[in-house]
This record gives structure tokens, C-alpha cells and sequence, in this order.
């Protein structure tokens, strides 16, 4: 709660720095005090608490995933001073939203109650609403914040729903009382049904298949920085809120939905990964590299009991590997009119050091070892074999193989091919971001146990 309510002062201060002018200081004290914020939140770590009537509560599972948001924030707040230097007007803005959408991403993994878990996804959603249409001027980006506006709020109606019935059959917002009665026997179907209607919410959120066609659309329009922030820390949140949802309101699911479960996440594998190989786009092609990635996040809800510890890792690993891709991404086509793959070409000897982040960035969400991705993977594999569910393995191993296709079209761009037009200048910001994400996917490759064992 103490983090909640720092972040969310911390959102305040950039708007009211604003009005004192004092603009350039805006991300370096958010900066710093989430720094701050990062390391008192790590400190509630094995101290348990409810506050407000078990409306929030802080557990190892809150605190491992606000910390990694808070981290991830960093980054995104790090490359932001840089990417809107050119709309000083709205710097404030811009910042303050990204703090509150933080909020809301924290508010969404350790709500108690459903009407803070509402109130959470309605804040993360409304901040990504606004910033993917900021571009005022750009058609795309009022098509993506259109697009993501109308579709968005369309899930929230499921998701509110869902709660809706919940509440009727069980006549509590409390998760723990709704536990509790779903280990017994009578409740009504509706019940269910507003179970269901909340997990097709939800699957929307995180682009699921059949979920998932706004993704493409809204990432292409959306700023650059902004598609960033969607494809890792929205993505993230979205994934552990679901994680958190079917863990707390129902202790005895029906063989139907694990079936369900993995029928959706062999399709997401699918689909994400085949329509990548036909892109040129980036920004497309790594929303596409994204649903891919929610799929395989979906088989960690085929091992509730044990599943918690290998989520955190995988998201992590696929966050940083993100982190780093597009700060590479926004460097070299923050001034161009296209994001294409042939924008790249030549970046290996233009850039080495770019290049090399993006490459292993690139190998790590494929999977290839020593990199993260690969043990977050192995990890996930390990865990559905021993759930029964080997061909949802299989699928994954497949899905795989055929990400390697569309990953390694970038990589040789940037190696094989000449660069094109004159040589860039690269923002030092974008290099220490990238760099440093980079550093904490190897460094999570080498020594995987330090986050795995976290929520065991």
C-alpha cells in the first residue's frame, strides 16, 4: 500500500512540476525516487499485510511482480526524456500518466477485492488509451488510440460483467471469501459464467488468440515508446493479473478449463508466430512476436500449485529482452518515417554495440541458451510435461523452431546487408537502457535460481 501511495504522489509532482517550471527535472527525480520506491518495496518481502479491509494486500507475489514493474518503469521513464524532448508542453504529462498507469499496474497484482482489481485495469487501460493516440497530428496513432479505445473498453464490459455475476452467486467482492466458497459444493452456474466472461477480458488484455487482432494495428500506430511499454510492462501485468485471478477465486477448476487453457495457448503460439513471418514492419512484427509470447505464458495456468515462481521468471526474462529490443528500435527509427526490417540494415557495423544488444535480445526471446528466455522456457516446458499436457509442449517446441525464422531476419539485416543513407547519431540513453537490459537477461541466464526461487 506504502508503494501504491508513493507512486501515486510521485505521479502528482511531475504535474505540479510543471507549473513551477521545473520540467528538466522531472526524470531524473522520478528516476530516483522509484529507485527509492523499488527498494522500500523489496523490503515488504516475506512481511504479509491486508489493508482497507483486504481491499490491497501485499504478499511475496505483489511484491516480486511491483518490483519488476517499478524496474521496467525505469527503463521506459529513462528513454522518455529523449523521446519527447520535441513536446515540451506535455512533457509532464506524458510522465505522470506513465506513474499512474505504474499505479494501476500495481494496484491490478495485489487487489483483495475485485473493485480494486477494476479499479486497477481501468486506470492501466485509460493511461495506454490516451498515450497510444498522443500523436495528435499522426493518423495512426489516432487509429490505434481509436482502435485500442473501443475494443479495450469492449473487454472491460466483459470483464465488469464477469465480476458482476461473481458477486451475484456469491454475494462478496472479497477474493478470499469467494475462495472459500468455491470449495464447497452449490454454487450456482452463474458463478461460471462470470468466471468466464472475466478470463475473456482478461485474455484480451494480455492478446490472445482470437484475442488478438488489435494488437497488430494498435502497436504499428502507437508512438514507439508507448508500443514499448505495451509489449512489456502492459503485457506483464496482464499476464500475472490472470495468473492471480485463477488462483484466487476458484480452488476447484473443471478439467474443461485446463483444456480450454491449452487449446488457446496452442493457437496463440500459432498465430503469433506464423503471421510474424510475414512482416517487414517491426513494430508489427514484435506485437505478433508478443501473442506468440502470451501463449506461451498461458501453460503456466495448467500448474497453479507450483507455477508461480517459473511466470516471474519467464516474464521477466521476456521483459528485458523487450526493453532492450526497442530501445535498439526507437534509436534507429525515431527520425524515420518506417519501422521495416530494411531500416536495420548495416546496424552491426554502423553500431556494434547496438547491434549486439538487439542480437542477443533478439536470441533470447527465440530461446537459445545461455540467454534467459531459454531456462524461462525450459522451466515452463518441464512444469506442463509434468501437468500431463505434452502436446502443448510439442506446440511450444514448434512455435519455437519457427520464431527463430522472423528473429533472424532482423539479425541479418543488420550483419549481411550495407547500410543505407547517412550514419546515425544514437542518443547515449537508448545505449545504457538497452545495455543494461541486456545485462540482467544474461545475468538471469546464468544464474536463473535467483529468481526462480523467489515465490517457491
Amino acid at each position: 500500500m506504502n508503494t501504491l501511495i508513493a507512486i501515486s504522489g510521485l505521479g502528482i509532482f511531475c504535474l505540479i512540476a510543471e507549473i513551477i517550471n521545473l520540467r528538466k527535472a522531472i526524470v531524473p527525480v522520478s528516476v530516483l525516487a522509484l529507485l527509492v520506491i523499488l527498494g522500500m518495496t523489496i523490503s515488504e518481502f516475506d512481511h504479509p499485510s491486508a489493508w482497507y479491509n483486504n481491499m490491497v494486500i501485499v504478499n511475496n507475489f505483489s511484491v516480486a511482480f511491483s518490483s519488476l514493474f517499478i524496474v521496467l518503469t525505469i527503463f521506459i521513464l529513462a528513454m522518455s526524456g529523449d523521446f519527447y524532448k520535441d513536446k515540451p508542453s506535455k512533457f509532464s504529462d506524458f510522465i505522470a500518466i506513465k506513474l499512474f498507469l505504474l499505479a494501476g499496474a500495481i494496484a491490478m497484482v495485489s487487489f483483495g477485492n475485485l473493485s480494486m482489481f477494476f479499479l486497477g485495469i481501468e486506470i492501466l487501460s485509460i493511461s495506454l488509451y490516451i498515450l497510444a493516440g498522443s500523436e495528435r497530428l499522426n493518423v495512426l496513432s489516432n487509429e490505434a488510440g481509436m482502435k485500442y479505445f473501443l475494443l479495450g473498453s469492449f473487454a472491460s464490459g466483459f470483464i465488469l460483467f464477469g465480476i458482476c455475476l461473481v458477486y451475484g452467486a456469491t454475494g462478496y467482492f472479497d477474493v478470499v471469501e469467494i475462495y472459500a466458497l468455491s470449495q464447497g459444493a452449490g454454487l450456482p452456474v452463474w458463478f461460471y459464467f462470470g468466471i468466464a466472461m472475466i478470463l475473456i477480458g482478461m485474455l484480451f488484455k494480455i492478446a490472445a488468440a482470437p484475442f488478438h487482432f488489435w494488437a497488430p494495428d494498435v502497436y504499428e500506430g502507437s508512438p514507439t515508446l508507448v508500443t514499448a511499454t505495451m509489449s512489456t510492462l502492459a503485457k506483464v501485468v496482464a499476464v500475472a493479473t490472470l495468473y492471480k485471478l485463477v488462483t484466487s477465486l476458484n480452488a476447484n477448476m473443471p478439467q474443461l478449463f485446463q483444456v480450454v487453457i491449452v487449446a488457446i495457448a496452442i493457437l496463440t503460439m500459432a498465430v503469433g508466430n506464423l503471421l510474424a513471418l510475414r512482416q517487414e514492419n517491426v513494430k508489427r512484427m514484435m506485437a505478433f512476436s508478443g501473442i506468440s509470447h502470451a501463449g506461451f505464458m498461458l501453460l503456466a495456468l495448467l500448474s497453479l500449485a507450483t507455477a508461480a515462481g517459473t511466470l516471474f521468471y519467464y516474464t521477466a526474462a521476456y521483459a528485458f529482452a523487450g526493453i532492450a529490443s526497442f530501445a535498439v528500435i526507437i534509436s534507429v527509427t525515431k527520425n524515420k518515417a518506417t519501422q521495416n526490417v530494411s531500416d536495420f540494415n548495416g546496424l552491426g557495423k554502423t553500431n556494434p554495440v547496438l547491434a549486439a544488444v538487439l542480437t542477443m535480445s533478439l536470441l533470447s526471446m527465440a530461446g537459445i541458451p545461455i540467454f534467459a528466455g531459454f531456462f524461462a522456457k525450459f522451466s515452463l516446458f518441464t512444469q506442463t510435461i509434468e501437468a500431463g499436457y505434452l502436446v502443448a509442449v510439442i506446440a511450444g517446441v514448434i512455435s519455437s523452431i519457427i520464431s527463430v525464422g522472423y528473429y533472424f531476419k532482423l539479425i541479418l539485416a543488420m550483419y549481411s546487408k550495407e547500410a543505407e543513407g547517412e550514419t546515425i547519431t544514437f542518443p547515449w540513453v537508448y545505449t545504457v537502457v538497452a545495455v543494461l537490459a541486456t545485462a540482467l537477461t544474461i545475468g538471469m541466464g546464468i544464474y536463473p535460481s535467483c529468481l526462480f526461487d523467489l515465490l517457491k
